[in-house]
């Protein structure tokens, strides 16, 4: 697709309408009419940089329409500018502030090399690493005959696609509905760096079906499932107020396109790679790397030196990436949501499960809470959020959030369910905990209640091992980690081999 049409390219002849601009005239000298003339351009631009940024998110999600919205945007912006320089008291300066930020958002998007490839910057602005020449959703994934071919014909992948569409199709159209509230956070790091956008998006659904409040046995957490040590080195982790940066969607798509991009300069465009050591660590990955020579990441000495996990990981990340570029092709529909985003402000003090109650479904099928949650991070849904915060969320959430949650039956309802601790007969007043007149004037009872006889734990579930099943794929559909699972079945690693007829403890699962 073609980019908007560049800024810079315009700078000439905006140098021109500088240089015929006139002296504003004393304040005090200018009519009413002229003042009134002067602020209305200053709004038109202001609504113009408006328009062109929502062009720039349309263009950055692959919509055609961003083209020609940002272009005549930019359009109007100069014809503004035309009028500024012929309406008295205009100040050119002052609707220049307006350009120069697109401008910079424009050359900010633009890093070009020496070369004229793209190259990435971190946040001090130094180049990492040069990108592929071809990294591109569409290079890579594709166009990419190498690609088809092993989707076609690599039994590992093939495998994957099947469990995404049967047994995982849940999970994944899930993911999906997830990601695309987040994307306008997370996508534009994978775009800048020239890395494909699908490629986050299996990434995502293998490791957190998209909940940014993901968190794993073994402490990683957000969406993107980030170690602690991992996040540190990319800039993520405890912020000084209390939250991890690991559960932010924007800053942890920003540091794996940063640590892909270091595992490109390690691994050229050898995809599996990167999420073998994105999955199992990057030593072991370039160690395999280095020793296997040129071999193929599927190549049976290669691919079974890694452990069953990244085995299982590798092959349903590229799943779930090709899926996400050929729904069509496997009857795989995506339902589309909108999610514009928008923000908007407590006009009362609420927690993120009693905005859910009043929000309702709102045409969509599981409500807002996970929206409120995957947006709003910080903040967990059941503490109190007070008057006056502004949220992130989408057009229709704040529309609806205008509707029934400022005031109303509803609104009262949501506050009523969310405040009452039926158990306890205790209702929360703010911070404060007050017990109903009922029962603080009931007598204190003179001794304790004998306590409940412990209940008897349930008997362990077991699992029987059918032909062709793996301990990941095992652990995958009980919602294992497949390490807890090993240890209580007395499998050692990293083969984790389990044999047809065998018997498993589902130690530590969740479904």
């Amino acid at each position: 697709m073609s980019r908007p049409l560049n800024l810079l390219a315009r700078s000439c002849a905006i140098a021109t309408v500088l240089a015929l601009g006139c002296l504003a005239t004393d304040a005090q000298a200018q009519s009413r009419r002229d003042r009134e003339a002067a602020e209305a351009l200053q709004q038109r631009m202001l609504a113009a940089e408006a328009r062109y940024r929502e062009a720039l998110l349309q263009v950055a999600n692959d919509d055609p329409a961003g083209l020609d919205a940002s272009n005549a945007a930019l359009e109007d912006m100069e014809d503004i500018m035309v009028a500024c320089e012929q309406q008295r008291g205009c100040s050119l300066s002052q609707l220049l502030t307006s350009y120069k930020r697109l401008l910079k958002a424009d050359a900010d998007a633009q890093v070009p090399g020496d070369d004229g490839d793209l190259t990435i910057v971190d946040d001090t602005g130094m180049p990492t690493g040069p990108v592929p020449e071809r990294a591109s959703a569409a290079s890579l994934l594709r166009e990419d005959e190498n690609f088809v071919r092993m989707v076609q014909l690599n039994p590992a992948v093939q495998e994957g696609i099947r469990r995404w569409l049967t047994d995982m199709r849940v999970s994944l159209i899930t993911s999906h509905e997830n990601y695309q509230y987040m994307q306008h956070l997370m996508s534009p790091a994978f775009k800048r760096s020239g890395l494909p956008e699908a490629l986050l998006f299996g990434i995502l659904a293998k490791e957190s079906n998209g909940r940014v409040h993901a968190r794993s046995r073994a402490g990683a957490a957000g969406p993107l499932q980030f170690m602690p040590a991992t996040g540190r080195r990319f800039g993520l982790g405890p912020d000084g107020s209390g939250f991890d940066t690991r559960y932010d969607p924007r800053a942890a798509a920003d540091a794996a396109a940063v640590y892909l991009n270091e595992r490109f300069a390690q691994h050229g465009q050898e995809i599996e790679y990167w999420l073998a050591a994105y999955n199992g660590g990057e030593g072991r990955a370039l160690r395999i790397y280095r020793e296997a020579n040129g071999r193929s990441f599927w190549d049976p000495t290669v691919f079974n030196q890694f452990p069953a996990e990244t085995k299982d990981y590798v092959p349903m990340v590229i799943a779930a990436a090709w899926l996400y570029l050929h729904p069509e092709q496997y009857g795989l529909t995506f339902p589309k949501v909108d999610a514009r985003p928008a923000t908007f402000t407590l006009e009362r003090p609420a927690s993120i499960y009693e905005l859910t109650i009043c929000l309702g479904n709102g045409g969509t099928r599981d409500g807002y809470m996970r929206v409120l949650r995957n947006l709003n991070p910080s903040y967990e849904a059941d503490a109190w959020i007070p008057r006056g915060t502004t949220l992130n969320g989408t057009v229709r959430v704040a529309g609806l959030y205008r509707r029934w949650c400022t005031s109303g039956p509803r609104a009262q309802l949501a506050q009523e369910l969310v405040n009452g601790v039926p158990r306890t007969g205790v209702v929360r007043t703010g911070a404060v905990e007050v017990l109903p007149a009922a029962a603080a004037d009931a007598p204190r009872a003179q001794a304790p209640a004998a306590a409940p006889a412990p209940a008897t734990p349930p008997p362990a579930r077991t699992h029987r091992v059918a032909r062709g099943e793996t301990l990941g794929r095992i652990a995958e559909r009980y919602g294992c980690e497949v390490t807890t699972l090993a240890r209580a079945n007395n499998l050692r690693a990293p083969a984790y081999t389990v044999r047809q007829g065998q018997t498993l403890t589902l130690a530590g699962c969740t479904r």
